[in-house]
């Protein structure tokens, strides 16, 4: 098992110096689902829930997350982001068996690390908008299943989730 990157020699927590590395275009793809009531699904569907258009802002909102990852992640650097994309699908009967709004997240950018936390960002914010918009009709909304999809760049190469 590889070593943790974020800690010295002593243990004390540290950014990760990536002054050296190649820069190489970099890509990951995040999913997780929020699941909900069927009343809460028919809202976001209908676009009649009372705060607005809870898909297209929550994908905004993803955005905007992925944006500021640096800014919530202590020891995460700065990325100049060149592409964020935040997709939505509707499930009547999900994984967990309940409907689902099901977020598919990617980032990408040109530099010496890589952007998964920006996708699992991403991901988390938008689907926490969902959460935010809906919360008045249905409190028992569960976010779940988020996790890494692929990964593409960098000297660790590339990842599917099997």
């Amino acid at each position: 098992m590889p070593a943790l990157t974020h800690f010295d020699a002593q243990g004390q927590a540290h950014m990760v110096d990536v002054g050296g590395k190649a820069s190489t275009r970099r890509v990951a793809v995040a999913s997780g689902r929020i699941e909900m009531l069927p009343a809460t699904l028919a809202l976001i569907e209908g676009g009649t829930a009372k705060k607005g258009d809870v898909l297209g802002i929550a994908r905004i909102a993803g955005i905007q997350g992925a944006k500021k990852t640096s800014e919530l992640i202590p020891l995460c650097h700065p990325l100049a982001l060149t592409r964020v994309a935040v997709d939505f699908t509707v499930e009547q009967v999900g994984p967990g068996g309940q409907p689902c709004v099901t977020c598919l997240a990617t980032a990408e950018t040109v530099g010496p690390t890589g952007v998964e936390m920006e996708a699992l960002t991403a991901v988390q914010v938008a689907l926490l908008t969902i959460y935010d918009m809906c919360k008045a009709v249905d409190r028992g909304m569960t976010i779940t299943a988020v996790q890494l999809v692929e990964k593409q760049g960098g000297k660790s190469g590339h990842y599917v989730r099997s």
